[in-house]
């Protein structure tokens, strides 16, 4: 095993089967020891062979049967043995004694993560969420398929993997805590409010691309086409993203300068957004009859954000992700061989992934823990509340996933400096003309100061080099090398501070021919295989149609994969003494969540496109219409026993004729009685007032100086026993805590900070406009 993995010689347990299997995955990739317990027979999930395979890869195995006194007092044992116990057991072996509470009280240094579909507490405790059922309810679907038509559910495992990770960042959040205290951690997270709050949160951050629409939620779902358009060539589809001006009038040149949008109005996104009926049908024509290579070629070329839209197969084959190393061929479990994602991200330089199939049953009975340097303290100063208090993070990412990351990590006690420029804004502070701030920035910046310095400066670049020498992490998502270009690697900043973190984060990383792309969540989806599968099935007259459009994946769920790998460098640190370099490709995010889909086409090629619906009294995932205007639900048949039990209920009669008779809450709610897994199309302002979430707490009030209104906002990353949810400190105005900043933490006298507030390189808030 490598020495360089930040969890080497942390130890967990696995009680988990199906999706949130990927929870210790993600674990095991980073170096923990995880080691699997199966039933005797070996675990259902296999009967996936591809998905277990995956799931489990780098874990060892053991069986136990713990409905047997036995089997319950040697997990007892193994449980005093590790750090973590991840668990999502059947009701019976709960029913047997063998639950999170019993572990915790017989280890009460242990943190116990237990994952369950809804939460172990509320209305929908007992409810089956399965991903189809969670996109159903999360948010996704409300906002996915053409007006008129059928909502789509997203390409199956993005939704589980979403969950998977956000348990993961849970776990180590709870072990930091323990490492400071010594007391243990009960953390209940929910598979529901994790897709909520953690796929693509209708009340957290959004990109820059939200200045073309509405911050309100209108009931009907929106036409997305024309967001992030795709465009047919000669030899398929490329996808456009043009948010800033530049991009624009690169995109204008391009086009030859039509008179018709020669208009300066044109460079504001919502305009174009409203001519797009006039202004697609000519980029349509002009890209029509040229290959995908050579318009990616020159639109990259002309710092135009553009991607070819590429099927699994075309994924498998691309040279980018053979060069990088984000897909290889590999033993995934005995006797399969598959090309696969090795791993979420990259530390100093080497792939956190695959480095060994999944076990076989029993594969590791009698052997006993390996010996490990443990995990026994954390070297954070301060005494603060949260797990990550005494840690400071200089953050200059921007837009959702800059946001997000960060924001996960002052949620949890971190003193974060957001670091803008006045002359450059973050692209979240432009979702309004002439504001400072807006629901979306006050989302994806809470709890965090501001400083405001120009990096372009000399004097700026070695001001952040001087806080760097006592801070702890930095983090950035540019284009590879702009770090490097500032002064600001991880290579440069280690010289000052040995210590130091470095997360640096782009679309398609550092390594490989996509490297030097600008990219964005839509133009990763498109060359990732995502927005391919997220379409009406062939056949469909609407097939052509990409319905990814609406969504900001994989932004979010890729900044809880960085602060995952930043959390257990830091766990690390504490251990050896030294920093660490990040890497992390947005779309190495979107190819691990397509890695089953991805794995099946490579042995069976042509096998894998866009989801059909079940045939009727058949398996599957189908969206079915209820009663009401654009109402609809979920219903997931798992197997023969799930479609005796949904026959019993509708009596024979056609689904979709029994479920149209119903509200999608009141056809849900029966199916579930039966335990037939379903779930109602949640709008975004449903979940305000959904029995399960606001039973369980899931969203606070969230106020701001700036704003008209209060808004909503994520009250948590998961419950847990004793860590207390976050403070809600309203994100900062424009250089707002400069002054205080460059005093205490610099040690500037006011002349000099009068000095270079004065140049220009540090900056502070606009004075107000006089009446």
């Amino acid at each position: 095993m490598s020495t360089n993995l930040p969890l080497r010689g942390l130890r967990v347990l696995d009680l988990t089967s199906g999706a949130a299997e990927a929870c210790g995955r993600y674990l095991a990739d980073l170096g923990a020891d995880v080691l699997l317990v199966e039933p005797p027979g070996g675990s259902p999930s296999r009967a996936d062979s591809i998905g277990f395979g995956l799931r489990n890869a780098n874990k060892r195995g053991v069986v136990l049967d713990l409905t047997e006194a036995q089997g319950r007092e040697r997990l007892l044992t193994l449980a005093g043995e590790v750090d973590i116990v991840v668990e999502s057991l059947p009701r019976e072996v709960l029913a047997a004694g063998v639950t999170p509470e019993a572990l915790l009280a017989a280890h009460p240094g242990l943190v116990v993560v237990s994952v369950t579909d809804f939460g172990r507490t509320g209305p929908y405790a007992d409810y089956v969420g399965t991903d189809a059922v969670l996109a159903a309810m999360g948010g996704v679907l409300s906002r996915s398929g053409l007006p008129g038509r059928p909502p789509l559910l997203p390409p199956s495992g993005i939704v589980a993997q979403t969950v998977a990770v956000h348990a993961a960042l849970a776990a180590l959040v709870a072990l930091a805590k323990r490492l400071r205290t010594g007391a243990g951690e009960l953390v209940d997270v929910s598979a529901f409010e994790a897709v909520v709050h953690g796929f693509d949160p209708g009340f957290g951050t959004q990109g820059s691309a939200a200045a073309g629409r509405k911050e309100s939620f209108p009931r009907d779902r929106p036409d997305a086409a024309a967001f992030y358009p795709v465009f047919p060539c000669a030899d398929g589809h490329v996808r456009i993203a043009l948010l800033a001006p530049r991009q624009w009038q690169s995109m204008f040149d391009w086009l030859g300068r039509p008179e018709e949008f020669a208009d300066p109005k044109y460079n504001h996104i919502a305009v174009r957004f409203e001519a797009s009926d006039r202004l697609h049908p000519l980029i349509a024509a002009h890209f029509a009859n040229t290959p995908r290579a050579e318009l990616v070629a020159e639109g990259t070329r002309r710092g135009i954000p553009i991607s070819a839209v590429l099927s699994p197969s075309e994924v498998l084959a691309a040279d980018h992700f053979a060069a990088s190393g984000a897909l290889v061929d590999a033993e995934i479990v005995d006797g399969v061989s598959a090309r696969v994602p090795h791993g979420y991200l990259s530390v100093d330089g080497e792939r956190a992934g695959l480095r060994h199939r999944a076990p076989r049953v029993g594969e590791h009975d009698g052997e006993p823990l390996p010996a490990a340097d443990r995990l026994t303290s954390v070297d954070l100063p301060g005494d603060g509340e949260g797990p990550l208090s005494g840690l400071r993070v200089l953050d200059l990412g921007v837009i959702v996933f800059g946001a997000e990351l960060t924001r996960l990590l002052a949620d949890q006690g971190a003193d974060v400096l957001k670091i803008e420029n006045s002359a450059f804004p973050d692209g979240l502070r432009q979702t309004r003309k002439n504001s400072t701030m807006n629901a979306s920035f006050a989302w994806g910046a809470r709890n965090k100061r501001g400083l405001g310095l120009d990096l372009r400066s000399e004097e700026g670049r070695a001001i952040v080099r001087e806080l760097v020498r006592t801070a702890d992490v930095v983090t950035g998502n540019f284009k590879p090398g702009t770090l490097e270009s500032l002064g600001l690697s991880f290579e440069q900043l280690v010289e000052i501070n040995p210590r130091i973190i470095v997360s640096d984060s782009s679309a398609f990383g550092s390594r490989g021919p996509w490297s030097d792309r600008m990219g964005y969540g839509p133009l990763v989806r498109g060359a990732c295989g995502v927005s391919t599968l997220w379409r009406y099935p062939e056949g469909d007259p609407d097939h052509d149609t990409y319905c990814d459009g609406s969504t900001v994946y994989p932004d979010h769920i890729a900044a809880h994969v960085g602060a995952v790998g930043v959390v257990a460098a830091l766990l690390n640190r504490a251990r050896t003494g030294r920093g660490a370099g990040l890497e992390l490709a947005q779309a190495d995010v979107a190819v691990v969540h397509l890695g089953p889909l991805l794995a099946q086409e490579s042995l069976y090629p042509g096998s894998v496109g866009p989801a059909r619906a079940p045939e009727p009294g058949g398996a599957g995932a189908g969206v079915y219409p209820c009663a009401g205007d654009d109402e609809w639900v979920v219903v997931d048949v798992r197997d023969e026993a799930d479609a005796k039990r949904l026959a019993e209920v509708t009596g024979g009669e056609a689904l979709e004729a029994w479920t149209a008779g119903r509200t999608p809450a009141e056809a849900a709610q029966v199916l579930q009685a039966a335990g037939v897994p379903a779930g109602p199309m949640l709008r975004l302002p449903d979940q305000l007032t959904d029995p399960q979430l606001v039973e369980r707490g899931a969203f606070r009030t969230l106020e701001h100086p700036e704003l008209k209104a209060p808004i909503p906002t994520n009250a948590h990353l998961a419950r847990f026993s004793t860590i207390p949810d976050p403070p809600l400190r309203p994100a900062p105005l424009p250089g707002e805590h400069t002054v205080e900043i460059a005093t205490h933490e610099l040690g500037f006298d006011e002349a000099r900070v009068a000095a270079l507030i004065e140049a220009g390189v540090l900056q502070v808030p606009a004075a107000p406009d006089a009446d």
